[in-house]
């Protein structure tokens, strides 16, 4: 059962507590922001999530969406976010916070097992307030919304690089546990050996000696195959757990170098394999995800997971539409690279496909298309500051979930330098038309002037 909404704060004072709104600079870009949300519009959003009368109230919804907030705006863990939020008064009053509190507000799992409830249209309400947010304080523009640059790349998911033999050791190790938990008794579970010929095959790669390294590798394959076996002659009642493991063994057992739809991670069987052309990193694991970013002002208004390493003009439809629903203006013009050619759109939006002959167009054609790779740069803040680089959430979901709330953690760091660089604005002001020497007031805003201006105008 979900929360009721957060009750108007009292005000009065607690014996051993100091008072938020005494404590923390209500001029600061933290605090501006989190007035400036609509925090209201997350319970009615996340309401079908929870059941109506059934079941134990859950955390405070203000107080969870801010944590995620903060989570990947700053790319930290679960602890670590509770960690400095323990510490942080500012973050306390972003997530409704009254007092000063000096216990940690929940338990880390409890924020993963909210994410479960939160899901993908939860994530998705978090990144449309950040845009809902920047309109209604004029940093955001309606006619920015209207021409928007489109773009693919990996999200990459926290697995092991795949090879063929620690596969093999990995869901035979997977295997005997499992075997071990059922009561089942192995005639050999090749928990000695197995790591030894993994041991092998990786010191004989490493040194290029690639004959010895397949012997060994075929080694684990036969010790895996053999577990397999035993396991169901002896398997006495069927166990789907169990089950699913020896099936993705046996997939393991059958595919082939060639074969499409391999299994690259016993725990994440659907990750798939992804060759961008890099020369870097000629393969990624993980899925394919869509940005879809303002082109003048960089506001990313729609990010999507798609599975099954689809074309980058057959995702083009989704990114949009579901650009459209998070902004509420439909977009006008998209401009994309070669890889969307051959899209086959069908829309009302014109698609603008930038190719090698920029002489050859118009003058204000020509700088809409210069500003397409603007996106390069907001997908790389967003890997290496947003928590896209390696996907720690499990499964599809997990997958669907961390890209969005990736997205909504760069857009909320943008409307704090928003804010910020709004007073910077008016602090630049006053040091210019008063004289700080004589005049109290400007004395006053000094030492709060000089750490924005380091801290944001750097930026």
């Amino acid at each position: 059962m979900i929360a009721e909404k957060e009750t108007p704060e009292s005000g009065q004072r607690h014996l051993y507590k100091p008072l938020l709104k005494e404590t923390v600079w209500l001029g600061h870009p933290i605090v501006k922001l989190a007035d400036a949300i609509d925090w209201d519009s997350f319970h009615d959003g996340m309401i079908l999530a929870f059941s109506v009368d059934k079941g134990r109230t859950s955390l405070p919804v203000r107080l969870m969406v801010g944590l995620h907030y903060l989570k990947y705006a700053y790319d930290l863990s679960d602890e670590e976010v509770l960690e400095q939020w323990l510490q942080n008064p500012y973050w306390q009053y972003l997530t409704g916070g009254e007092y000063f509190e000096h216990e940690l507000p929940v338990n880390s799992s409890s924020m993963t097992r909210w994410r479960k409830y939160l899901k993908k249209t939860g994530a998705k309400k978090m990144l449309e307030e950040s845009i809902k947010t920047g309109l209604r304080k004029k940093f955001i523009k309606r006619t920015e919304l209207k021409c928007v640059n489109v773009d693919t790349t990996v999200q990459e998911k926290n697995i092991r690089f795949p090879t063929d033999a620690r596969l093999y050791n990995r869901i035979r190790e997977k295997l005997v546990k499992a075997a071990e938990k059922h009561g089942i008794e192995l005639r050999q579970s090749y928990k000695r050996v197995g790591p030894r010929a993994l041991r092998k095959q990786s010191g004989y790669a490493r040194a290029r000696q690639m004959r010895r390294a397949r012997r060994q590798t075929v080694k684990l394959r036969t010790y895996l195959g053999r577990v397999i076996r035993d396991i169901e002659r002896k398997m006495k009642y069927s166990d789907a757990q169990l089950a699913e493991l020896l099936q993705r063994g046996k997939r393991l057992l059958a595919q082939e170098k060639s074969d499409k739809n391999k299994l690259y991670s016993v725990h994440e069987p659907h990750v798939e394999c992804i060759a961008k052309g890099k020369a870097h990193k000629k393969y990624e694991f993980g899925c394919k995800v869509g940005f879809v970013t303002s082109s003048k002002t960089n506001w990313i208004l729609g990010a999507l997971a798609f599975h099954g390493n689809p074309y980058d003009g057959h995702t083009l439809e989704s990114a949009l539409e579901q650009a459209a629903s998070i902004s509420g203006v439909a977009p006008e013009r998209a401009i994309c690279d070669l890889g969307y050619r051959g899209h086959k759109y069908g829309g009302s939006c014109d698609i603008q496909v930038v190719n090698r002959y920029l002489k050859k167009i118009a003058e204000s054609l020509r700088k809409v298309w210069k500003r397409r790779s603007a996106i390069e740069p907001v997908i790389g803040h967003v890997k290496e500051e947003h928590r896209l680089d390696r996907n720690r959430l499990k499964g599809i979901d997990g997958d669907e979930l961390n890209v969005i709330l990736a997205a909504a953690g760069f857009n909320f760091r943008k409307l704090l330098r928003a804010f910020a660089l709004f007073f910077v604005f008016v602090f630049k002001s006053c040091f210019k038309t008063w004289d700080c020497g004589k005049n109290q007031v400007c004395n006053d805003f000094k030492p709060i002037a000089i750490p924005l201006l380091l801290a944001f105008h750097s930026k």
